[in-house]
């Protein structure tokens, strides 16, 4: 029987790929706390300077521009393996759709920069889209024709689904994680600080469920007394090793 792995990935799979993580020693918000107001959900809708301003930094930020690297490409390989039950994430960058993995194998527990939508009517949008035009339309409003609006269109804030500070995460993202950390045969945690929380609670779970928990990070967590194995080595390096010996293993 091919060995199932859950997976649970944090800001550290990302920082060789060129994005800075938020809340490290040298994290973009430890450093520039008032760039948290970037994803502050009330602050978005009530001032046009504020929503402008989150766009602009979005589009700026590695964030946007960033390409998965070698440990994304990793977890790829560990899919069409079969070995992949699922991938949450905390990670809002998208770059596991972009380095292959399926929509269907990903839950982003924090949303994603990839899509976005409109408030009012729902309608979905691609966000590079949007980007595209940010120069034309700095503040993102829905044209989508209402049909019993006699074809007006919506006018709604457009926002990315990343979830801002003040949203709920998406609907069912932390019960399909729960499930699958409890379910499979091992839950790997990669560069997660694991502070943020309920994302953090996959790992005391599994470890109460009784799933073997590696936990791969530069830095140490608050759970790595749970964990049957702590890998403190460059991600970029020691989690394609990880793949290859564990694909190896269970051919």
């Amino acid at each position: 029987m091919v060995k199932q792995i859950a997976v649970l990935t944090g800001a550290g799979i990302s920082t060789s790929a060129g994005i800075p993580d938020f809340r490290g020693p040298d994290g973009v918000w430890t450093k520039h706390p008032d760039q948290m107001s970037v994803y502050d959900i009330d602050r978005f809708l009530g001032n046009k300077e504020d929503r402008e301003y989150s766009w602009r930094w979005q589009k700026e930020s590695p964030v946007w521009t960033a390409q998965p690297g070698a440990a994304h490409k990793a977890l790829v390989d560990l899919e069409q393996a079969g070995m992949l039950k699922l991938l949450a994430t905390q990670n809002f960058d998208a770059l596991h759709e972009k380095a292959g993995n399926s929509p269907s194998k990903i839950v982003n527990l924090h949303g994603t920069i990839g899509t976005s939508h409109c408030m009012t009517c729902h309608a979905k949008y691609d966000t590079a889209a949007i980007m595209d035009e940010l120069d034309e339309h700095p503040d993102p409003h829905c044209r989508r024709p209402l049909p019993y609006r006699g074809n007006m269109p919506c006018n709604g804030l457009i926002k990315t689904d990343v979830v801002y500070f003040g949203e709920a995460l998406p609907e069912g993202a932390m019960e399909r994680a729960l499930k699958a950390a409890t379910e499979a045969d091992e839950l790997w945690v990669i560069g997660s600080t694991l502070e943020v929380f309920p994302a953090a609670s996959v790992v005391p779970v599994a470890a109460q469920a009784g799933t073997p928990i590696t936990i791969m990070n530069m830095g140490k967590t608050q759970f790595d007394y749970l964990a049957d194995r702590l890998i403190r080595e460059d991600i970029a390096v020691a989690l394609p090793e990880l793949v290859r010996q564990t694909i190896a293993s269970n051919s």
